[in-house]
């Protein structure tokens, strides 16, 4: 007789592994989006920095913006918005300039990165879309923005004498253009204006004065008493857009002008700003469905949609105006707005954290990123940063807190259900092979 072994079947032993994959699957992805939801949570949970800080991550997200830019990112932008190409590049230069007054050993990389990108927002491509024909040149969108990046470098290094005298010029055509007509909001295009725009552009004449002899103090002044004469009378605040002739409302204060124009405006008078700011805040700041702090795009009671500017509207809430109220939050002492807003940012962005970068939206939007960059480093420039204890509800966390621990529970639920009720977890035993006769 001869020995027989017993012969295994090998579709046995392939039902066996598919078997061991369908069950494993599952708990891999569960595994999965626990540990996402961790890593949310522990990023919703991390301290933020205070107002005389900024975050650890700054340079490698200036690195991804560089990279970017070189990309032709700032080119992309101007497809999706008429400013794309210069607040690309402008945001990039400030950002560098303030994350230099925080850490002094950025100094060197900011003026060379700062100088570089306002070279590109006053080239030919940085110009194209703007009249020259204008009071000043160009409209007062590009020359305040470009105004107050000159400023903000020199505001870091005042040794360049070619630079001082650019500015000294810049400075004087801003301010010659404002004294001309008797509205205080100039036009940014023929036949369009927005106070935003020359909030920006008289904040400059203030930088100047911060910086060097102090020359436009009565322009200044005149201004913010015909601004005053000329708010949204439904809200009190500062318009969105205006008649280009006499600066009178034409469209009601909107958050994403507002979070710009609360920016700049601590820089010019900090008793105007502050009373502008608290009703910013009364009439844009909301939680939807309990979740936020977020901007709304409109005023409490105004419903409306999204555009260019404000992107598409969830729930009412401007992502893009929210992004920058971190900002208008750090430089109006509101340190506990600030703090909130870059919490959210680092669990709703979608951060992605390399060695050498650090990018939000997987880095589908780089314009997106020069307005997080430039918001998270805000600090004042002409005047020191003073706190303001603001109400914001101390719970706010606890919602986004108790949806990551929905999701990450969910993947769990029929197996902790199954033990609750006393039923033996499901075997993953492999079938025993069976001999074959």
């Amino acid at each position: 007789m001869c020995d027989r072994q017993p012969l295994v079947d090998d579709n046995s032993w392939q039902t066996g592994d598919m078997g061991r994959i369908r069950r494993w699957a599952p708990r891999m992805v569960g595994i999965a989006v626990t540990v996402a939801c961790l890593i949310g949570a522990a990023r919703l949970l991390w301290p933020q920095p205070g107002l005389d800080e900024q975050p650890g991550s700054t340079a490698r997200q200036l690195a991804f913006v560089r990279e970017s830019l070189d990309g032709g990112s700032d080119s992309a932008a101007q497809e999706l918005f008429p400013e794309g190409y210069v607040f690309s590049n402008v945001l990039y230069g400030l950002a560098w300039t303030q994350a230099a007054h925080t850490d002094a050993r950025l100094r060197d990389d900011a003026l060379r990165e700062a100088r570089w990108a306002l070279a590109r927002a006053e080239s030919d491509e940085g110009r194209a879309i703007f009249s020259p024909g204008l009071q000043p040149a160009y409209g007062v969108f590009w020359a305040g923005w470009t105004n107050w990046l000159r400023g903000a470098i020199l505001s870091v290094d005042d040794t360049v004498t070619a630079e001082v005298q650019r500015f000294s010029t810049r400075t004087a055509e801003i301010a010659r253009a404002f004294s001309a007509t008797e509205t205080p909001f100039l036009q940014a295009y023929p036949g369009q204006a927005w106070p935003v725009d020359s909030t920006v552009a008289i904040a400059s004449l203030r930088l100047h004065d911060k910086l060097f002899t102090s020359t436009y103090a009565p322009v200044v002044d005149r201004w913010l008493e015909q601004a005053r004469s000329r708010v949204d009378p439904a809200t009190g605040l500062l318009p969105h857009q205006v008649s280009p002739v006499d600066g009178s409302p034409a469209t009601g204060a909107r958050a994403t002008s507002q979070t710009v124009i609360h920016r700049f405006l601590p820089e010019i008078d900090p008793g105007f700003a502050n009373s502008q700011y608290s009703l910013y805040r009364d009439e844009f700041l909301a939680y939807p469905a309990g979740f936020g702090p977020a901007l709304r795009e409109y005023p409490r009671g105004v419903d409306g949609g999204g555009d260019v500017d404000s992107g598409p509207l969830i729930a009412g809430i401007s992502l893009s105006a929210t992004v920058v109220a971190q900002g208008a939050a750090r430089v109006n002492g509101d340190s506990d707005l600030a703090a909130a807003i870059g919490a959210e940012g680092e669990l709703l962005g979608l951060p992605i954290g390399l060695p050498g970068s650090k990018r939000y939206a997987f880095g589908s939007m780089p314009i997106g990123d020069a307005f997080v960059v430039w918001s998270s480093t805000a600090r004042l420039l002409t005047e020191p940063a003073t706190l303001v204890e603001r109400e914001l509800r101390w719970w706010w966390r606890l919602p986004w807190l108790g949806v990551l621990l929905l999701i990450a529970i969910a993947p769990w639920a029929s197996t902790l259900i199954r033990r609750t009720r006393g039923h033996p977890p499901t075997s993953d035993a492999t079938p025993t092979a069976q001999p074959v006769r």
